[in-house]
């Protein structure tokens, strides 16, 4: 069985043996391709610069809301003035992760808006994938994506709405990305939400190195434990381990389409 992790920040001095340690272990562990993900202009340099030695790795350009008052400007040069070619060449395959954090409010929450709508033009205006983040902030989320209109490709990541909002997200075309909070003991709605999820919507992440999956709670956490979500995945659906391996790896590159080619 092959996995793919769609979301992880392996540049992060947490990471288990470091950037490069990780990804090895990851595909020793069957994980075959990493997507590391930029959350401001330092740590989206950071990925794309782990992208460029590791075959297998994938980068994305993108401005956290934590970091929304900073201004995308900081951001748009590592994609503006590119062609297709050019984003393949430097294996960028979306723009964020970005939206609507208001738990900690590290933006105020009228830059955070501004932000998330600016890098939903970027990722139409290049044709790419666009990762949110969303956290407290479900309404104002899905507002703002009606109001700007979706790009082709729209993932969720670290999902962890309810069902409700998993139907809400998935009618509007978006994949439903699960991390290690699904094994979590009291993380029975998201269990639910990733019961309804339908199969072709369906992703796997770890977030590493935040969020590492039961049996490893509370540890740092790594690309290799995709695994872990996915069997926890299996057993909320019914449905053999080899199949959510199969089903989320398929998912991932119709999800993110620079990463077939």
């Amino acid at each position: 069985m092959q996995w793919i992790d769609t979301h992880c920040h392996v540049y992060d001095e947490r990471t288990p043996g470091g950037t490069d340690v990780s990804i090895a272990n990851a595909h020793a562990h069957d994980v075959e391709k990493v997507i590391v993900i930029g959350t401001d202009a330092t740590t989206t340099q950071q990925a794309l610069d782990i992208a460029a030695r590791h075959p297998k790795v994938w980068a994305t350009v993108g401005l956290h809301p934590h970091d929304a008052k900073l201004g995308v400007h900081t951001i748009s040069p590592f994609v503006t003035g590119m062609n297709d070619d050019q984003l393949d060449e430097k294996k960028i395959v979306a723009i964020g992760e970005c939206g609507l954090d208001f738990y900690y409010d590290h933006s105020e929450r009228d830059v955070q808006r501004t932000a998330f709508a600016e890098q939903i033009a970027l990722a139409k205006a290049f044709d790419l994938t666009l990762v949110i983040h969303t956290r407290n902030a479900w309404t104002d989320t899905f507002d703002v994506l009606d109001a700007e209109g979706m790009p082709s490709n729209v993932v969720f990541h670290c999902f962890t709405g309810d069902e409700h909002e998993a139907r809400e997200a998935v009618r509007r075309g978006a994949w439903l990305s699960f991390s290690g909070i699904v094994t979590f003991n009291k993380a029975e709605d998201i269990r639910r939400a990733a019961k309804y999820c339908p199969t072709e919507k369906l992703l796997t992440e770890t977030d590493a190195p935040w969020l590492a999956p039961v049996p490893h709670r509370g540890k740092e956490n790594e690309p290799a434990n995709v695994r872990l979500v996915g069997e926890c995945l299996a057993g909320v659906r019914g449905t053999a381990v080899s199949d959510i391996a199969e089903a989320t790896v398929m998912n991932a590159h119709r999800a993110f389409p620079r990463l077939a080619r």
